[in-house]
């Protein structure tokens, strides 16, 4: 595909000049900021950044771009670390403008209702890109996955049309993007149930020392067992500072319930004496901005993950934080790497079977998260080859091999570009490709994963 050109960027300004896009090239002010991302390593200079306001300014902009073959990516929160929101030379499609494009803005709009959403545990992430590859958040257990309370999306084709997906409008559409939806088209708009939500709730941080792991892991290996649906339990590890970058274990509680109770239900991990107790009562907002702190903007990232089956043999668990601690100790400025399991109840996910929708990754088991953190461009390949190790070493000791009948143990959403479609879709795969030669016959809607190069990663 041919870059955007001068002579291009003029006509596109000229498809969009009775609208109230606006289309910064990289002589204008202000585009520096457009193309910065989450991690810097997505950082790429973009031909065009068109700040859109509406389906009609997107569906403008992606026709231009598939009648001249020019390469485009959607930007929501620039959270992807596999560069999916980010091009060199090609289009971004900014939804920054169009309300409710970071999970914040909806969890603070719901609140003054009374009500909440299921959304993602980061609030400033982009609403599509989580909602589009599934969707896990503190209210999964009460409610099921983001995709699982999504009632209808507004999409942008690659053709132009602007289409309502739904149960009752192109359901097989709807079918579709409930999983995969990166690959069908531009989601610009979300209807999503929302629930009564009490506040406050109980969570927080909590920081203990690496001796206390393996009674860490024993109350995580009963956490499926006690679990009612209200509780959500992230642990793992990080470096804590500002005196030596010691690596400690980091555990991220939520109660939706008040803190008598979220009190008593996690009671084995406050009464461990931790370094440093964070856990308060909140409103629910407060509680998905926390993992921010834990990888704040700035430098270069890299996310990446894959599913585990409780229980967790400790010494395996060990094992990946000595995995970890070295590479802490061995990498300059690697602080504020994190890897997490993290556990929420499943009964409400595994409640939808496999097949109804095009997510596939629906069974007894959790996700876990790393996230390496870094400043040195120089080290790249390095850090990228070691977080592929730990992974590997995660799933292969860890994870849900042998977990029969329960899709395919693997979120799209963190695993970027390191899985292919067969991995991540499973049985699902065949529907989603034939439903992509109609929906998106020039194969436009790539760049998440190419769901017609099922065999080979991205």
């Amino acid at each position: 595909m041919p870059f955007l050109s001068y002579k291009r960027a003029v006509q596109l300004r000229q498809v969009l000049k009775d609208t109230q896009a606006i289309v910064v090239t990289p002589e204008d002010e202000g585009y520096p900021e457009l193309i910065s991302r989450w991690s810097e390593a997505c950082e790429k200079e973009a031909g065009a950044v068109v700040m859109a306001t509406s389906s009609h300014e997107v569906a403008l902009t992606v026709t231009f771009a598939t009648v001249h073959y020019i390469p485009f990516v959607v930007q929501g929160g620039g959270y992807s670390t596999s560069g999916a929101s980010s091009t060199h030379g090609g289009i971004v499609i900014n939804l920054s403008a169009m309300r409710g494009a970071t999970w914040a803005e909806v969890d603070q709009a719901a609140e003054r209702e009374g009500l909440a959403v299921v959304g993602c545990t980061t609030s400033a992430a982009g609403v599509g890109g989580t909602t589009l590859g599934g969707g896990f958040g503190w209210l999964t257990g009460r409610h099921g996955l983001v995709i699982d309370n999504l009632i209808s999306v507004r999409m942008v084709l690659s053709d132009g049309r602007v289409v309502n997906a739904s149960v009752a409008e192109h359901p097989d559409l709807f079918w579709a993007v409930r999983g995969a939806g990166q690959s069908f088209g531009v989601a610009t708009e979300f209807v999503l149930r929302a629930h009564r939500q009490r506040s406050p709730i109980f969570g927080g941080l909590l920081y203990l020392p690496i001796d206390q792991l393996n009674a860490v892991v024993k109350f995580a290996n009963q956490f499926d067992e006690k679990a009612t649906g209200d509780e959500g339990l992230f642990f793992g590890f990080t470096t804590r500072p500002p005196a030596l970058l010691s690596t400690v274990i980091v555990a991220l509680l939520f109660y939706n319930g008040p803190r008598a109770a979220a009190e008593a239900f996690f009671a084995p991990l406050l009464a461990l004496g931790p370094i440093q107790n964070e856990t308060h009562e909140m409103p629910y907002p407060e509680m998905n901005t926390i993992l921010g702190q834990l990888a704040a903007p700035g430098a270069r990232k890299r996310m990446s993950g894959t599913t585990i089956s409780l229980p967790l043999e400790p010494q395996i668990v060990l094992e990946i934080y000595e995995d970890f601690d070295r590479i802490m100790q061995s990498y300059p400025r690697v602080e504020g790497s994190v890897v997490a399991f993290e556990l929420l109840p499943y009964a409400r996910v595994i409640q939808v079977p496999v097949g109804a929708t095009a997510y596939a990754n629906r069974g007894p088991y959790h996700n876990v998260a790393t996230v390496f953190r870094w400043h040195d461009p120089e080290l790249d390949a390095k850090i990228t080859s070691l977080d592929r190790a730990l992974v590997r070493k995660i799933r292969e000791r860890a994870g849900v091999a042998g977990v029969a009948g329960h899709g395919v143990g693997l979120y799209a959403n963190y695993a970027g570009h390191e899985a292919n479609a067969q991995e991540l879709f499973g049985d699902n795969l065949p529907r989603l490709q034939d439903l992509k030669k109609h929906y998106d016959p020039k194969n436009m809607f790539q760049k998440w994963h190419n769901l017609l190069i099922p065999t080979s990663p991205v």
